[in-house]
């Protein structure tokens, strides 16, 4: 059964991808069918490559096809953050390469036909209240200071773009934009396909060994012997035993989708657009679609015993930002995982010759993915490190990464529970 999600409900692009029947041999094989794997593959076969990519399940039944939307210019950190915990030269060449993410996500969409209601509007990082423009100002300081086209904008402004009430302002970035994002890793695998990427789902691969020279990966009772592997399985990490396994904290985010708005409220909620996520500890997110739904997001997972609570959450704040659409009724809700990472820097693992890991996004899966996905296809068919982002590491920990994970948890139930009980005693 596919996950109920609005964006399987409402994909153009058909899933791809058939299981694997046989034995084979490829230069690279990937495994996880997300925008890290989907972009390699895409990258790897457009070079004229043999890769094979495979996939547990179906392509984006992952944190792909759970995102919220926003392709975003950067990481979830402000430049500065970034130099303090990777270094000033190393966080530069990241800066700059991130800057450009969404110029990537919307050529491959042009260039490949990807039916994914892109729509490149920008995004709106908005103030949840008064002290926290403090915040927006240096993150504006920081992004026109190289070069980022970034704006400020008051609070008339920010109601008038948003339609939502409540907001102090907030940061607008012309470069970043909104998609539907499992039509988005569909299409890359579609577009993969097309340059002769073979495509494996319900493949899941249960050992990665070295043998000789090669990975031999175990998949269904078959064996794949390739030169080169990339793990891109990123929060969705499965049993596999092989030298390496993803360490990140696993952070939970539920999304909740009206209908389509009825038209005078489109006209007034987000009517240019813009995807938006606030500056409040527990983060929340809304967007709307290509077909005018309102989609509301915020931390927290709706399968675990705080579901209720998150639920509940999500009708009062609905009611908070845009009062006349209170009474709308969520046709879906779901949940995602996110892979965070201590210092909110995505990882490289080198965990053998020829063989790369890439997980932690921390949030910021669609930009970055893509490009860390195409950049490490291209440093392994070269065998030049030198391609990739970030100057791989040989392993990464997360020390009490489950302790770490229940407390974001517990944390986003107890914000949800006290905000539903502040607004209800008011």
């Amino acid at each position: 059964m596919p996950p109920d999600t609005l964006w399987h409900d409402s994909s153009a692009e058909p899933a791809p991808g058939t299981s694997l029947q046989t034995d084979m041999r490829v230069d690279l094989a990937v495994i996880g069918g997300g925008f890290t794997g989907c972009s390699a593959a895409l990258e790897a076969a457009g070079q004229g490559a043999s890769v094979a990519l495979f996939e547990a399940g179906e392509i984006g039944d992952g944190g792909s096809g759970r995102n919220v939307g926003l392709v975003n210019a950067g990481l979830w950190l402000p430049p500065d953050a970034i130099a303090q915990a990777i270094g000033a030269e190393e966080a530069g060449r990241l800066v700059d390469l991130l800057a450009g993410a969404p110029d990537r996500v919307f050529d491959l969409i042009d260039r490949h036909g990807i039916d994914c209601a892109a729509l490149r509007a920008g995004t709106l990082h908005c103030a949840h209240a008064p002290g926290a423009l403090n915040g927006l100002r240096d993150r504006l300081a920081q992004g026109n200071r190289l070069g980022a086209p970034l704006r400020l904008l008051d609070s008339d402004e920010t109601a008038r773009r948003t339609g939502a009430t409540g907001l102090a302002g907030a940061l607008f970035d012309p470069r970043a934009g909104t998609i539907q994002p499992l039509a988005y890793a569909r299409g890359l695998a579609r577009a993969a396909a097309a340059a002769g990427a073979k495509i494996h789902v319900q493949s899941p691969v249960r050992r990665i060994i070295r043998h000789g020279e090669d990975w031999r990966l175990e998949v269904g009772g078959h064996t794949v012997t390739a030169r080169a592997v990339l793990l891109a399985t990123n929060a969705y990490h499965r049993d596999l035993s092989g030298p390496v396994r993803p360490r990140f904290v696993t952070v939970g985010y539920s999304q909740f989708a009206t209908d389509p708005l009825p038209g005078d409220l489109r006209e007034r909620i987000l009517p240019g657009g813009e995807g938006c996520w606030d500056t409040a500890r527990v983060m929340s997110s809304f967007r709307v679609d290509g077909a005018g739904r309102l989609i509301l997001g915020g931390i927290g997972d709706l399968s675990l015993p705080g579901g209720r609570i998150h639920r509940a959450w999500a009708r009062r704040k609905l009611a908070a930002l845009f009062p006349e659409a209170a009474h709308l009724p969520f046709a879906h809700a779901w949940s995602g995982r996110i892979a965070m990472t201590g210092d909110h820097v995505p990882k490289i693992v080198a965990f053998g010759q020829d063989a790369l890991a890439v997980f932690g996004y921390s949030g910021r899966g669609i930009g970055p993915g893509t490009a860390f996905g195409t950049l490490a296809a291209r440093a392994l068919l070269a065998r030049d490190p030198a391609h990739l982002p970030l100057t791989p590491v040989p392993s990464h920990d997360e020390p009490f990464a489950r302790g770490r994970a229940a407390a974001f948890e517990l944390g986003a139930g107890a914000v949800h529970a006290t905000t539903m009980l502040r607004r209800g005693r008011g």
